[in-house]
């Protein structure tokens, strides 16, 4: 969607009616037709950013046969997608936050991504909460790599090191050695 673009060059203040009309070779007349406000297509933009990158990604990642390849395939696919169109949008988005339908959609993306992470990492035996904080380490791990990415891109791992790191931030915070296994406690 066009909005998801501009939202990714500029955060929400970018979507403009005229411009975006312009770009997609339209009036904005016919904008109207299909939107009844500049918020209207904001929010429209977010909700499809929200199915594509949050719920779309769960979706695949939980056809993984348990809770570390879930977190390995999440994971990798979060380091992938700092470089990128998809990067952008959440870069922006975050800087946006001070716009309420911008602030309510990242709530609610946050929300789901810490509980689904925070669900890995139970199935991974920890408690409730040692589970809830290693989905609050990872997720702002991730936020702090795509920052990294898009601000200093050469200190970042990328190419054939990124599964090494992935997999190595996993068992970081999975700590692996310290959670009790059914064949380890016999």
């Amino acid at each position: 969607m066009t909005a998801l673009a501009a939202m990714g060059q500029g955060g929400a203040a970018a979507v403009a009616i005229e411009p975006l009309a312009k770009r997609l070779g339209a009036t904005r007349g016919s904008f109207y037709w299909h939107f009844s406000s500049r918020g209207d297509l904001v929010r429209a933009a977010l909700v499809l950013w929200e199915r594509r990158e949050t719920e779309d990604v769960i979706a695949w990642v939980e056809a993984m046969p348990g809770p570390r390849e879930r977190l390995r395939a999440l994971l990798l696919a979060a380091l992938e997608s700092t470089t990128g169109p998809a990067a952008d949008v959440e870069l922006a988005l975050q800087a946006s936050v001070d716009d309420p339908d911008v602030a309510e959609a990242l709530a609610r993306v946050t929300q789901r991504r810490l509980a689904y992470l925070a669900d890995q990492f139970a199935a991974l035996g920890h408690d409730p909460d040692g589970a809830r904080e290693r989905a609050v380490m990872s997720y702002s791990a991730f936020l702090g790599h795509a920052q990294l990415v898009h601000a200093t891109p050469s200190l970042a791992p990328t190419g054939s090191a990124l599964a090494g790191y992935a997999d190595r931030w996993i068992a970081l915070l999975a700590d692996e050695a310290l959670v009790a296994t059914p064949e380890s406690a016999r």
